[in-house]
């Protein structure tokens, strides 16, 4: 064969051979995406998407006749299903190519969970739902991969790559437990992956090994060392009201990570005032507005005052660095620049690491991440309690969260489920369980956790700041020409709960970003903690548990909508059905002896009456909670008892119904027992 057609075939089967790879992933390259940053600035194939199989309550519906979302708050999130087969519940079924990349509980049992791959009738993955996330059976036991649910983080996840070529069918054998998240990723048709087997090739395991290794250094750039990544380091005084250049990159590149570091103060409130004044922004090419704009410490999934943390994108380092690993591409510039609009100057010192690019940067898209309170949220009352994350249009990828939650009267802030709306789909492609799910803990837990890709660093006990985040790596969200993303907010900026999101997504150039700078006023000092009135030496009603377990009409109500005179601003609801009924509930009453029993309840139009008791004996005569409006009796004084040691029982009994009131329920703010002589 000649030479010149020699050399021509072989350019033709090395061009074919280039094709064929780009759509056609090995296990090894499906758990690469896991830790490749770069992976997720290059623009998604036409047909590429992430969706979310869980047990979301079914109740929420669209209506696609009226337009209408029907039941969108409901909140029985812990067992809805696909449908039922037989004895058997299914969660998830769909058609390949694809890969499941993150599966989590928040109760998985010991009933067993299947997973029939690519119209198998024997299932691929067959064990008790618990046995996912025990660390115990391979290959679902790697430390940094698979979390065994902790003190501080009670959720279930494994992140282990579940790939499938012709179709994915998952059930649940009674006993799985409650609460299900599989979150896959769909490929474009033609695209060829192998089917997942609990029995990994050496290779297989190895690349899983790899992966863990990498999330096990969080912290170090996933990229390992790179001889054409070039650092640079640059010591700068941020002045007071002024911007300051940190980085003006010339050429095609990409910064392959930044890094901060400045002298923080001791005090938390001061550390979130001073990342709140610095700002960081960053215009790729010219652009006349910046891709990046947010807080400093927010930028970084760090407002103030909690632990240190390392996940695999962001964090601080117990030196004080700040650090992030975001691939951030551009074509002619990068220009960088910190704002300071404090009334003193900053020291900082930055890293700043970038490298040539190793494909056309047609292929890539914008890094971008933007900060805010409250903005472009939907105006749709039948779309409540939905809170807007990110509304963008163009094509690319939602790839973190980071939300900055102020709670200071306590309760659970996070009952609401994440949604993504991609491409302008009416019901969301993405349907969760719950915002602590979404942050992969689950059953509203205070405590602090740091992992590859989900951390809590800060909690004050549900009940002041909190910080989570959520980063989707493996999981990254692809649309193609719009994204809404959200999560529901149960309790109203007025409680005051209030949300701060920062997020993080890629966007093609030329693509609608249309969130702005936030003024400094807006960004620091609105957490400020409501005056709350506490009777002294009172027994609050809401912290009442009654003798047997608790049921449903029962519950912890907040007061402070109502008026201030409720102490604590909560009280205990209980609505009592009809006469006869019973509410038993024991008393911290640790010595024995005379006490005057105070109670203050609360009245309202479908409260009842009801004769209250201490260990068996009646106290005082019935009581009448009827009234046209709700508010709280005066403190009401029904006479001395003798109480034995251990803990005394406070019994309330339905004796009757106002004939104007509407139901029978009781409130019970405080009762106090004052020592008597």
């Amino acid at each position: 064969m000649p030479t010149r057609i020699l050399f021509l075939f072989t350019l033709g089967f090395t061009l074919l051979s280039t094709t064929v790879q780009a759509d056609t992933y090995t296990y090894p390259q499906l758990v690469k995406r896991m830790t490749d940053m770069q992976e997720l600035a290059k623009l998604p194939p036409p047909g590429e998407k992430t969706s979310l199989a869980s047990s979301y309550d079914r109740h929420s519906q669209y209506d696609a006749a009226t337009d209408k979302y029907i039941n969108w708050g409901a909140d029985a999130d812990g067992g809805g299903i696909i449908r039922q087969e037989g004895d058997e519940s299914v969660f998830m079924d769909v058609k390949g190519p694809g890969c499941i990349y993150r599966t989590w509980s928040a109760t998985a049992g010991m009933g067993h969970v299947k997973i029939y791959l690519d119209g198998s009738t024997t299932p691929t993955v067959d064990l008790p739902f618990k046995s996912y996330f025990d660390g115990q059976t391979a290959p679902f036991n790697r430390p940094n991969i698979v979390y065994i649910p902790s003190p501080a983080a009670h959720g279930f996840d494994n992140y282990t790559p579940i790939p499938f070529q012709k179709s994915c069918k998952i059930v649940g054998d009674k006993g799985w437990g409650a609460y299900y998240q599989f979150t896959y990723t769909q490929f474009p048709a033609g695209t060829v992956v192998p089917t997942f087997s609990m029995n990994l090739s050496a290779e297989d395991s190895a690349a899983l090994d790899q992966a863990d290794k990498i999330l096990g250094q969080c912290g170090q750039n996933p990229a390992g060392d790179d001889s054409n990544v070039k650092t640079e380091t640059r010591a700068i005084t941020a002045a007071a009201g002024k911007s300051t250049t940190v980085a003006d990159l010339s050429g095609t590149g990409a910064i392959t990570a930044l890094k901060v570091k400045l002298d923080l103060p001791k005090d938390p409130e001061a550390q979130r005032i001073l990342l709140r004044q610095l700002t960081i922004s960053i215009t790729w090419d010219g652009e006349a507005a910046p891709a990046v704009w947010s807080p400093l410490g927010d930028f970084f999934a760090y407002v103030g005052g909690a632990d240190t943390f390392q996940s695999l994108p962001v964090g601080l380092l117990e030196d004080g660095t700040f650090y992030s690993y975001w691939y951030m591409p551009y074509g002619k510039n990068a220009h960088i620049e910190v704002g300071n609009d404090g009334t003193a100057p900053v020291a900082l010192t930055w890293e700043v690491s970038h490298a040539p690019l190793d494909q056309p940067i047609t292929n890539l898209a914008r890094f971008h991440a933007k900060w805010h309170r409250d903005a472009f949220l939907t105006t749709r009352p039948d779309r409540a309690p939905d809170w807007t994350l990110l509304t963008t249009q163009g094509t690319g990828r939602y790839v973190g969260t980071h939300i900055h939650i102020w709670n200071p009267r306590g309760g659970w802030w996070g009952e609401g489920d994440d949604k993504f709306f991609v491409d302008g789909e009416k019901f969301p492609s993405t349907f969760g369980t719950g915002s602590e799910d979404y942050f992969g803990y689950a059953w509203s837990s205070a405590g602090h956790f740091s992992r590859p890709y989900h951390n809590q660093i800060l909690n004050e006990g549900n009940q002041g700041h909190a910080d989570d985040n959520r980063w989707h790596i493996a999981d990254s969200v692809p649309f193609d020409t719009s994204l809404e993303a959200n999560i529901e907010k149960y309790y109203p900026n007025t409680r005051p709960t209030l949300y701060a999101a920062e997020v993080f997504w890629y966007l093609n150039a030329g693509g609608i970003d249309p969130y702005t700078a936030v003024p400094v006023a807006d960004r620091i000092g609105y957490w400020i903690r409501p005056e709350v009135y506490h009777e002294p030496d009172a027994i609050e009603g809401e912290s009442l548990r009654p003798v047997t377990k608790p049921t449903e009409n029962l519950r912890d109500q907040e007061m402070f909508q109502f008026g201030k005179e409720w102490s604590n601003d909560h009280q205990l609801l209980w609505s009592a059905k009809q006469t006869g009924e019973t509410l038993e509930l024991p008393l911290p009453l640790q010595k024995a002896g005379k006490y005057r029993l105070v109670v203050h309840f609360t009245t309202a139009p479908d409260y009842g009456i009801f004769q209250v008791s201490l260990n068996g004996l009646d106290v005082g005569k019935p009581v009448d909670l009827y009234a046209a409006q709700i508010k709280t009796t005066d403190p009401i004084d029904l006479g001395v008892v003798m109480l034995p040691d251990g803990k005394p029982v406070f019994k309330v009994t339905v004796t009757g119904q106002n004939p104007a009131s509407k139901s029978s329920a009781f409130g019970l703010d405080y009762l106090k027992l004052i020592p008597t002589p």
